[in-house]
C-alpha cells in the first residue's frame, strides 16, 4: 500500500514538473487536430456536391459550383494545420525519453534516490507514449480525408479544364 501512494505521489508531482510540457503539448496538437479535421470536413462538404454527382444532374440543378480559388484555400489551410499536427505527434515520443534522460541523469550523483528518479523517468516515457499512440490514431483518421480532399480538387480542376477547353 505504502508502494501504490509512492507512486501516485510521483505521478502527481511528475505532472507539475515536466510532464506538464507534455500535456501543453498535446493540447497543441489537438487544437491543430481539430481545427485541420473541420477544415478538411468543410471542404469535403463543398466538393460533395460538385465531383460525386454526374454532369448531367449537375446541370439540371441550381448547385452553385465552388470557387478554385476558395478550394485551393481551404486545401492550403487544412494541410497546414495537418502538416503541423502530424510534425507535433512525431515529436511525442522523443519527449518521453528526454524526460526519461533528464530524470535519469541526477541518478549518477543520488544512488540513495535512484528508486524515485527512475519512477520520474518512467512517468515521462510513458505520457510520451500514450499521447503518441493516441494522435497516430487520429492522423490515421484525418489523413485518410485530406488525401480524399486533394485527390476530389485535382478532379474538380481537371473537370472544370476540359469545360473550358470545350468552350474554346
Amino acid at each position: 500500500m505504502e508502494n501504490l501512494a509512492n507512486v501516485i505521489s510521483v505521478v502527481l508531482g511528475n505532472l507539475l514538473g515536466y510532464d506538464l510540457l507534455i500535456f501543453f503539448f498535446a493540447a497543441g496538437a489537438l487544437y491543430c487536430y481539430l481545427f485541420a479535421r473541420r477544415l478538411s470536413d468543410k471542404l469535403h462538404k463543398s466538393l460533395n456536391h460538385t465531383v460525386f454527382l454526374p454532369e448531367y444532374v449537375l446541370n439540371k440543378t441550381t448547385i452553385a459550383p465552388a470557387s478554385e480559388l476558395d478550394l485551393i484555400d481551404s486545401r492550403k489551410q487544412a494541410n497546414g494545420y495537418y502538416s503541423v499536427f502530424v510534425n507535433m505527434t512525431g515529436i511525442f515520443p522523443l519527449l518521453g525519453i528526454l524526460g526519461t534522460v533528464i530524470a535519469l541523469i541526477p541518478m549518477v550523483s543520488d544512488i540513495e534516490n535512484m528508486q524515485q528518479n527512475f519512477f520520474v523517468a518512467l512517468t515521462s516515457t510513458f505520457w510520451g507514449l500514450i499521447f503518441a499512440i493516441i494522435f497516430k490514431f487520429l492522423d490515421g483518421l484525418l489523413s485518410a480525408r485530406i488525401e480524399e480532399n486533394s485527390n476530389n480538387i485535382a478532379l474538380y480542376l481537371q473537370r472544370n479544364k476540359d469545360k473550358v477547353e470545350e468552350a474554346s
